[in-house]
């Protein structure tokens, strides 16, 4: 008996202290692969190697979760790229939905979090070779030390300080500028839908930036620009013409999603469309549309309840 209870409170003991990770590993995984799908699955890979290892050897669970869980995000990172290369139209991480503003209430640090998930740096992240991508989201995201990073990532010091700088001038070079304050960009969101909604042309055009992209994300599986769109003119009718499809009072929720509010529209009470804006300067910079249902079945628990409104929907 004394045995048996012993094995169970070994096997506590390893679920307990996995657990107390299991966030930090899936907003890794999350970072590395921009795949909700795909990042619980490597969480999942974790747990077992975690759960067979030999843990009294392990003097530090939280680097050794870390590393085994970074690895195995790098190795499905690969399998994925290559796969990517046939994905029809733009490619858009999978939408994540958050609670930036309450889990974490520090302005400076829910800013970091909200720029690391954000849809225009996952995008940008996807240009990174794997491992400068590992390297970029342990040290610019969670604030890894390099010898960690380098221990995670079996490289020396000086070669991950170097793939740092590259990854960092690479995000910097690329990333657009955007607005992080989440009632700002709230309140365009909701005067860009209206005025779509109100087949309103000029409200929208003084809403977006003259150089504003509509990157639009179906995977050759429902309806949206093949190509990333340009100037305010094309995008603003573009969004008219959607909206009045539409109707008047689609079944919609407001809700965080990447680090910012977005809308997600719903068909017969499944999840059919995520939209988000980058905004910076009181302008719409970017547009975003993702509309493959595979990236959207896992919001199908946003549904407002029948006959509810957006404000219904989860903030």
């Amino acid at each position: 008996m004394a045995a048996v209870a012993t094995s169970h409170t070994a096997a506590d003991t390893a679920t307990d202290v996995f657990e107390a990770h299991r966030s930090l590993l899936t907003a890794v995984a999350y970072r590395m692969l921009g795949r909700v799908a795909d990042a619980e699955d490597v969480v999942q890979e974790a747990w077992l190697r975690w759960s067979g290892a030999d843990r009294d050897a392990v003097r530090d669970p939280r680097g050794f979760l870390v590393r085994v869980t970074t690895r195995l995000a790098i190795d499905r990172l690969r399998q994925a790229q290559s796969r990517r290369e046939a994905y029809v139209g733009p490619w858009l991480p999978e939408p994540l939905v958050t609670d930036l503003g309450h889990a974490v209430p520090d302005t400076a640090e829910r800013a970091l979090l909200a720029e690391s998930v954000s849809l225009a740096v996952l995008v940008v992240l996807e240009s990174l070779s794997p491992l400068e991508r590992a390297v970029f989201v342990l040290r610019e995201a969670f604030g890894f030390a390099y010898g960690e990073i380098a221990t995670a990532l079996d490289r020396t010091e000086p070669a991950v300080r170097q793939l740092a700088g590259r990854a960092r001038r690479h995000v910097e070079e690329r990333k657009p500028r955007f607005e992080v304050d989440p009632a700002q960009r709230r309140d365009l969101t909701e005067r860009f839908l209206a005025a779509a909604r109100d087949g309103d042309l000029e409200g929208l055009l003084t809403l977006l930036a003259p150089d504003v992209r509509l990157i639009g994300d179906s995977g050759g599986k429902s309806k949206a620009p093949l190509r990333v769109m340009e100037t305010a003119d094309k995008i603003a009718r573009f969004m008219v013409a959607v909206a009045q499809d539409a109707g008047q009072h689609p079944e919609l929720a407001f809700t965080e999603i990447n680090g910012g509010p977005a809308l997600v529209l719903f068909a017969d009470g499944r999840p059919d469309t995520v939209l988000s804006l980058d905004v910076a300067d009181g302008l719409v910079q970017a547009v975003y549309i993702v509309r493959n249902p595979d990236k959207l079945a896992h919001l199908v628990h946003l549904a407002p309840p029948a006959g509810g409104t957006p404000g219904d929907a989860a903030q």
